[in-house]
């Protein structure tokens, strides 16, 4: 029986594609495991499915900042690694996917001492940390912008697209309707996401916003874990702390969408082709790679780009109303983006990968 272990975490950006992948590894008879940290959002994604072995290391946090923990995580990193070669020896994989994250770095240099081939992949515009120390262990690198390719040499690259979970695609608009209580056909709805943790500067304005959003739209609004709002009546307002198997049914009934710039994210509300308002995460929050993603959505003519330091009640209603009125044109746009089966790409490269 063949082996696959898949390495990813941190968020569920780091998640998303490797359980896109893994039913078609069950399916086709692969034995699959997944190595994760103790208590990642990996392992509450990855252990309710019983065909898939979870392994836990220890990880540190790699940072591109000062802090006291810089001086014991890279302790956690190196036993980290022990314990993935350890794991891999023993279970003797054909080949590991890593998607990335600090939880990877571990995984990819094990495989590598035991002489097994790493298939990496990267969602973002330009490589993470991660990624970027992962790279010169990896047999094969996978990109969803293709000008991340070209940055990084064509050697081992191959530009596959966005990747994207095949159940998202099963979305019916009625049922969405129906989960949400949503009864004005006339009136159309906007997606609200600020990622899986939510973004609280993100949920003040919009909740603020309020009555003026709900006078011309329904809003979905997910919010983040526990940061519901009991006090909201508006029944033309639904708040969710998070929304995983009722996602594709509310992708397929929303006109809309708000959100962060993370990569997984923007190219499946691509692929729907929702016009999109875009806020990326800021150079002090992040290592600034939603900027360039919301950047290169914005020269396409996919989104509008709204900075955090601009974000206000008065700027998300111009926001909105300007995607409102130009919605056509934003959707011809998206029409425009050659879509490619990713997930079957990804999926051959890893078997002739593993028959190598």
């Amino acid at each position: 029986m063949k082996k696959i272990i898949f390495t990813g975490g941190g968020s569920a950006g780091h998640v998303t594609v490797n359980l896109a992948l893994i039913p078609k590894f069950i399916e086709a008879g692969w034995s699959t495991g997944y190595i994760g940290s103790n208590n990642g959002i990996e392992r509450e994604l990855v252990t309710p499915i019983s065909s898939v072995s979870y392994y836990s290391i220890s990880t540190g946090k790699l940072r591109r900042y000062l802090d006291f923990q810089n001086i014991k995580d890279p302790f956690k990193v190196v036993r980290g690694v022990f314990q993935a070669y350890q794991i891999i020896k023993s279970q003797k994989p054909d080949i590991v996917f890593s998607k990335g994250g600090f939880v990877s770095v571990p995984v990819v240099i094990g495989a590598w001492l035991n002489k097994i081939p790493v298939i990496i992949h990267e969602s973002d515009l330009t490589p993470g940390l991660a990624n970027k120390l992962a790279i010169p262990f990896a047999s094969v690198i996978c990109t969803t912008f293709p000008e991340t390719a070209n940055s990084l040499g064509k050697n081992k690259c191959h530009y596959v697209g966005p990747v994207l979970r095949e159940k998202l695609k099963q979305g019916n608009a009625e049922r969405g309707r129906i989960f949400t209580r949503f009864t004005k056909r006339g009136k159309p709805t906007i997606l609200i996401m600020g990622g899986s943790l939510g973004a609280r500067r993100i949920n003040q304005v919009v909740r603020d916003s309020l009555s003026k959003l709900t006078e011309h739209f329904q809003i979905v609004h997910l919010c983040g874990k526990g940061q519901l709002d009991s006090s909201l009546t508006n029944s033309d307002y639904r708040q969710y702390e998070y929304i995983n198997e009722e996602l594709p049914d509310i992708l397929a009934m929303c006109d809309f969408v708000i959100s962060r710039a993370g990569s997984n994210s923007i190219f499946e509300f691509l692929y729907f082709k929702k016009p999109m308002i875009l806020i990326p995460l800021t150079k002090e929050q992040s290592r600034g790679d939603q900027l360039l993603n919301a950047a290169s959505f914005e020269r396409n003519g996919y989104c509008k780009v709204l900075y955090e330091e601009h974000l206000s009640t008065e700027t998300l209603l111009e926001y909105i109303e300007e995607i409102s009125q130009n919605k056509e044109l934003f959707i011809r746009n998206m029409s425009q983006f050659e879509s490619k089966d990713a997930l079957s790409i990804v999926y051959n490269l890893i078997m002739n990968t593993a028959k190598k």
